[in-house]
This record gives C-alpha cells, sequence and structure tokens, in this order.
C-alpha cells in the first residue's frame, strides 16, 4: 500500500537521549505533528475547525519501534488510510529515515470526528472529507500496509 508522506523534520537537538538516539516520546510528538497534516490535507484544517467546531480526537494508539534513529538525521512520516467509517478512520503511519527506505518505526492510531463545544459528540464527516479519504485510499492501491498493526500486548508465558 502506498503512503501519502505528510510530514518531514530534521531530529532536533532537544529530542535526543544519552544514547545520541531519538526519544520515545518524540515519535509520539512527530506523529501528532504528521496528523495535523492529515486533517490539513482532509479538509480539516484550522478554518474547517474554526467554523464548525470540528476536529479529530485520538482514540487509541498502537506504536512499534523497529530501528534506531540518530540525532542528525532526517525524517518524514507517511499514512496510509486503512479503514473509516463516517465518524472514524484507522491509520497506519510509516517513519522513515530519508535515504532509508525501511520504517524506522510504525503506528496506528484511530481517530474520532467529534464536534466540540458545551456538549460535545462524535460527527459525521463532511462530503468533501469523504471525497478526500476516497481518493486517499483508491491512490493507495491494493496492497496491504507493512506495518504490525493493532494486536494485543501481553507478556508470553511458557
Amino acid at each position: 500500500m502506498a503512503g501519502t508522506t505528510l510530514y518531514r523534520t530534521e531530529v532536533l537537538p532537544a529530542w535526543v537521549d544519552y544514547n545520541a538516539h531519538l526519544r520515545d516520546a518524540y515519535y509520539v510528538l512527530v506523529l501528532s505533528l504528521a496528523t495535523d497534516a492529515l486533517m490539513d490535507r482532509i479538509g480539516l484544517d484550522a478554518a474547517y475547525r474554526a467554523r464548525t467546531s470540528c476536529t479529530l480526537y485520538s482514540l487509541e494508539m498502537h506504536m512499534h519501534w523497529l530501528h534506531e534513529v540518530k540525532g542528525s538525521d532526517t525524517i518524514e512520516v507517511d499514512a496510509h488510510l486503512l479503514d473509516l467509517d463516517k465518524k472514524r478512520l484507522h491509520v497506519g503511519f510509516d517513519v522513515r529515515v530519508v535515504g532509508r527506505e525501511e520504517a524506522v518505526a510504525t503506528a496506528d492510531f484511530v481517530f474520532l470526528h467529534v464536534r466540540q463545544g458545551a456538549t460535545p459528540g462524535s460527527a459525521a464527516f463532511p462530503p468533501e472529507t469523504e471525497a478526500k479519504l476516497a481518493a486517499m485510499r483508491a491512490a493507495a492501491g491494493p496492497e496491504p500496509w507493512a506495518g504490525p498493526g493493532s494486536r494485543a500486548m501481553a507478556l508470553g508465558r511458557r
């Protein structure tokens, strides 16, 4: 499944730990910024949020660290639309070091489209967003996402 590259950044010095690697918390920051870029791409941008009081809420995230990222690296994030319905998205993200093909981390998120306010609640995506999501999904092609995807966490017992 071809991803849509949404976000690119250099690893900032403040994001690096005592091993000269990207700290685990900053992967999540980068994914959050990539989610903002996804929202812009599908029409849920700042103007939409101001006009409608609607936004995306993250409901669940599964993170997989696969390879180390050094403090001198530049990383980019690709999004893969895995599933959707009228109010929710399941998105897989690949974090890659620029110049390397394999993902250094993957994460999948479930997002809910929410109308904020005195009584927040879920809301259907507007038709123009549905159309952009359908186009994004069609552009991905038939190949499945290579990420490990959601799974239960447990310590195996012998």
